[in-house]
């Protein structure tokens, strides 16, 4: 036999001639059972279904993103503590700036409007193919830096675990996977609890500690010390200070996630996702607002990361409010929930990207394909692999990841926000002011990408806009291939038949059995000249003589025409390739003619009966199709199994 192929187990109809599904299997077990697309407007989802999915990366920033810029300040000890409340200030009016700006773009692109299709639109199309990889470069960051963050956080709080932190941050990543691949409704109600639980528990503790300040006149006294702050070890500088606001920049990513998925919504879609951008933005400025008082109010400071001791902002301000008690605890478990599901963000708005790209053809198509729960399986698929890879080669350390973090993030804000601008001047339309809105919103961004490029550059931005090079050249020349294919595969509007001689036809034997009988008979029905090969490893006397009795002899006695024998010696028991050879020297030959290969099949009923045959026959097509020439056909003739 020269391969095996597999049946699936077909759908029953109910009497109503609806699909009915068969027992569970595990795949349903593990993924949900199939989804037809009758059943889409279930997975919509309204704000608060919403926020978890689309708001958690924005929201869980707030446990990073200041202790990103207050790590960069370390150098200067208690001094550096004294400018974490102006650059907290600088963070929020830009994250105000951001969020009018997408508002607008979420009226404006109610289908959708993240900054590829935003930048494509109206910039043009290098433009938007420079958002689309800025963004895919972001989210791929943002699942590696949440989970990261999230373990960090399990770390500071029950330090012994720090020996498997990349252990615990892929097995994280895994469980991400999975629960995406199951659906995006599935996904909020799994993600609603933990994220209402983070928020509850910082808004809590921000609130209590801003309590206790006013209380104590601005000096509350901490029941549980922070790590006294270091001596200073440099003098503060506008440098370092651009440093520290670029790291801090970090908690704005994920703000765009909602114009991305704006038709994950239910009805009426701009209004619900309006409604959840803003929740998310009020809860996050609060959160990014009073941590930034506390921490300066307590005198917390970042400990280096990935080193023995390490303690996280929070948990340090945790401490210091609450002390070690149950809702630490509580806290810290949120928190690390929280951090690791904020990755949800890039696993509902990553395979819309890519779909979007693979439209366009700068993708391959199969990006646009839907799984078996109306979800775009090939992106999570994609995005869980190099999520990996960035965790596995980075230790899951969060301060590593970060200096690569926002430099694609706000490129793509930028984008946006000036492909907004271009497209209110072009419809002259609009709520009044929206031109100033996103034109404001496009500055600050630019000016915030340029400072990011430049603090960050050594510390790794280079490498993001190294990559950001390589995803534009390899979206162009899958564009390229695409164009190139079309136009070898244009046709005229009327077919042009043109009668041609039958094939010569080639039916590869390795016994003669029922398979290789009803594939012979095939090819008869093909045409008059046919040749049966067998490679000959060992003796095949026997061969000969099943083949005069059961087939020639039938044959002379229908008066059909005799199909050939051909025996192909091969000393050193290769199959393939002797095959290969002898189709391609009847290719050399007949040039006028067609050469079609009939391949038998044996079909195994169970998927697990495939590891007990060889490919060969799949094998043969996939070397036929790489040495041959377009007048080589290959044809599979199945044989099914009974179970």
């Amino acid at each position: 036999m020269f391969g095996v192929k597999l049946i699936r187990e077909s759908c029953r109809r109910d009497k109503a001639g609806n699909l009915e599904h068969p027992d569970m299997s595990v795949m349903d077990l593990i993924l949900g059972r199939p989804l037809t697309l009758a059943q889409e407007g279930e997975q919509k989802v309204g704000p608060m279904g919403g926020v978890p999915i689309f708001g958690l990366d924005a929201l869980s920033s707030a446990a990073y993103g200041p202790e990103a810029a207050l790590t960069i300040l370390i150098p200067l000890g208690t001094v550096g503590l004294g400018y974490i409340v102006p650059i907290s200030a600088s963070i929020i009016v830009l994250l105000t700036i951001v969020y009018f700006s997408y508002r607008q773009t979420i009226a404006a692109y109610p289908a959708g409007g993240g900054s590829y299709t935003v930048a494509q639109q109206n910039l043009g199309e290098k433009a938007g193919l420079l958002a689309a990889a800025a963004l895919m470069i972001d989210y791929i960051l943002t699942v590696a830096v949440g989970i990261s963050a999230g373990v960090g956080a399990l770390v500071s709080a029950m330090p012994r675990l720090q020996a498997y932190t990349v252990s615990m941050c892929l097995g994280i990543l895994v469980l991400l996977s999975l629960v995406n691949l199951r659906g995006v409704r599935e996904a909020s109600f799994v993600f609603m609890v933990p994220t209402y639980l983070f928020v509850g528990c910082l808004l809590s503790l921000t609130g209590w500690g801003f309590v206790k300040a006013l209380l104590a006149a601005g000096h509350p006294l901490a029941i549980v010390n922070p790590p006294p702050l270091p001596q200073p070890q440099e003098a503060a500088s506008a440098w370092i200070v651009l440093k520290a606001f670029a790291s801090g920049c970090t908690a704005l990513t994920g703000v765009e996630a909602v114009s991305n998925g704006v038709q994950a919504f239910r009805e009426p879609v701009v209004v619900s996702a309006r409604r959840t951008l803003t929740v998310i933005i009020a809860i996050l400025i609060v959160l990014l607002a009073g941590i930034g008082f506390l921490v300066y109010t307590y005198q917390i400071g970042a400990t280096p990361p990935g080193q023995s001791g390490y303690q996280s902002v929070l948990s340090q301000l945790a401490k210091a409010v609450a002390g070690e008690g149950f809702f630490y605890y509580l806290t810290i478990a949120s928190i690390l929930i929280a951090l690791s599901f904020s990755a949800n963000t890039a696993f509902a708005d990553f395979p819309r990207l890519c779909r979007a790209v693979a439209m366009d053809g700068y993708l391959p198509r199969s990006f646009t394909n839907r799984g078996r729960r109306l979800v775009y399986s090939e992106g999570i698929i994609v995005l869980t692999i190099f999520s990996g890879i960035l965790l596995w080669g980075f230790g899951g350390i969060t301060d590593r990841l970060i200096p690569l973090y926002a430099v694609g993030a706000f490129m793509a804000f930028t984008l946006s926000q000036a492909g907004m601008v271009a497209h209110w001047k072009r419809t002259r339309g609009g709520p009044k002011g929206s031109l100033f809105i996103n034109g404001g919103g496009a500055l600050a961004t630019l000016a915030t990408v340029a400072i990011i490029i430049a603090a960050k550059f050594r510390e790794g931005a280079w490498v993001t806009l190294l990559l950001l090079a390589v995803l534009l050249g390899l979206m162009t020349a899958v564009r390229h291939h695409y164009d190139r294919i079309e136009k070898e595969l244009v046709t005229s509007a009327f077919a042009r038949i043109q009668r041609s001689a039958p094939p010569l036809v080639v039916v590869p034997i390795d016994s003669w059995n029922r398979v290789s009988h009803k594939a012979l008979g095939f090819a008869l029905s093909l045409s008059s000249e046919v040749q049966a090969l067998h490679v000959q490893c060992e003796e095949t006397e026997e061969l000969r003589k099943v083949w005069r009795v059961h087939v020639e002899e039938p044959v002379r006695k229908a008066g059909g025409p005799l199909p050939e024998l051909v025996v192909l010696p091969s000393p050193y028991r290769f199959v393939l390739q002797p095959i290969v050879d002898h189709v391609l020297a009847l290719e050399r030959q007949h040039t006028n003619r067609n050469i079609a290969v009939v391949i038998p099949h044996l079909v195994e009923p169970r998927w697990y009966n495939y590891f007990l045959h060889n490919q060969r026959g799949d094998l043969l097509a996939a070397f036929l199709f790489l040495e041959g020439d377009r007048r080589i056909v290959t044809i599979n003739v199945p044989w099914y199994l009974h179970e």
